[in-house]
């Protein structure tokens, strides 16, 4: 009898000893599985955020995630288009595949920038998948840093910036104030009608092109049309789309790189087909389009300046955090310097193989004053009349 009741004790023992680990077993697995849903349900939020900005490209994306899922004690595979990514996330013996759509769109840089630190503090092990997913979801819902006046204002200033690109004179700065103003508004009316947004490239340069044709454009010594048309439409054209798409085709990303390229064309043909409707709706000869330029009358330091006003009117357009405005705008006129240099380089080097051109052509003779021809023509027959020329062609 002892001997029994010691053997049933140390059966009662062993099933006890094999069924506590068996619960541990199951909450183990339930914690794993917790994990592992917490791990997908961070990360396809952290793919959507990162959709919908992705004018940077596709390959940030997928490095980020992965790099994300590896620092919080996963893995992470993606399979991307510009608009969507199928998912698969990796822990410990789980698997979850999810679907994220995410359509590319004109994103708030605030939150481009609040996310960064996000992704190192995730990267450097500083955070946990919870901890991630809280300052994720303030991420998200933190309203816009400027209201939607600063924003109209900022589109407007952004135009203004621009147009002494176009033609420095004091007459297109004052029509792009009205054009971009026009801009401006369709653009804060798409942000709360969806089925505006789609089209709005279209709708916008279709009003800008016959406000133009009709109001501002009715002298040739204003410059062409397109020329008084475009700083308003310069907000709308997909820069940042096209740059994506080249980046990616390089690299390698063939679908998505065509898909975003695509989709940049489909915007610009917009935006064409937009001015001629107005072009066809105001009865205006598509050869006047073109006109020349207007002669400057801007002075250098009006140029100088025009830089700060297309600085601050990217920060309000694209709700840039105030503290990035100095940097943007040192980073600006480098940009400009750089592009400044060069334009003088290629001009010298221009010149002087149109001297090497000119010079077997120079006949022994000059026009006598009464011949309407400019003098130096004579030795660049092909050539539009510029101050220059004379002393390319002479010696």
């Amino acid at each position: 009898m002892p001997v029994r009741r010691g053997a049933s004790r140390l059966v009662m023992t062993v099933v006890s000893v094999a069924a506590g680990h068996a619960r541990e077993a199951v909450v183990e697995h339930q914690r794993t599985d917790a994990s592992l849903d917490e791990l997908t349900l961070f990360l396809a939020r952290l793919t959507g955020l990162l959709l919908r900005s992705s004018g940077e490209g596709a390959e940030l994306i997928e490095d980020s995630v992965r790099s994300a899922a590896r620092s919080l004690g996963g893995e992470a595979s993606l399979l991307l288009v510009p608009d969507a990514a199928a998912l698969t996330v990796t822990a410990g013996d789980g698997t979850r595949t999810v679907t994220v759509r995410g359509f590319p769109e004109v994103f708030r840089l605030d939150r481009v920038t609040a996310l960064k630190p996000l992704l190192t503090d995730v990267r450097d092990g500083r955070l946990g998948v919870l901890e991630a997913g809280r300052r994720l979801t303030r991420i998200e819902n933190a309203p816009a840093p400027y209201p939607w006046p600063l924003k109209l204002l900022g589109i407007v200033l952004f135009s203004l910036g621009f147009a002494p690109l176009m033609q420095p004179t004091w007459y297109e700065v004052a029509s792009t104030a009205v054009l971009a103003s026009i801009a401006a508004v369709l653009a804060i009316a798409a942000d709360r009608l969806p089925r505006l947004e789609k089209v709005l490239p279209l709708v916008v340069s279709t009003v800008v092109s016959v406000v133009a044709l009709e109001v501002f454009a009715r002298e040739p010594s204003h410059g062409g049309p397109v020329l008084l048309m475009l700083p308003a439409l310069f907000f709308f054209v997909p820069g940042d789309y096209l740059s994506a798409a080249t980046a990616e085709l390089a690299a390698g990303l063939i679908t998505t790189g065509a898909i975003r390229l695509v989709y940049a064309v489909f915007l610009l043909v917009q935006l064409y087909l937009g001015v001629m409707l107005g072009v066809f709706a105001t009865g205006t000869s598509t050869h006047a389009l073109w006109d020349i330029a207007a002669d400057s009358d801007m002075a250098r330091w009006a140029l100088f300046l025009g830089w700060i006003v297309f600085t601050f009117g990217t920060v309000l357009a694209f709700a840039i955090p105030r503290r990035l405005f100095w940097p943007l705008l040192l980073l600006v006129y480098v940009t400009v310097g750089v592009q400044s240099l060069f334009t003088k380089l290629v001009g010298r080097s221009a010149a002087r193989s149109s001297r090497r051109r000119c010079w077997p052509l120079r006949p022994p003779c000059w026009p006598a004053p009464s011949t309407a021809r400019p003098a130096w023509s004579c030795c660049c027959p092909a050539s539009s009349p510029s101050p220059s020329a004379p002393s390319a062609c002479a010696a």
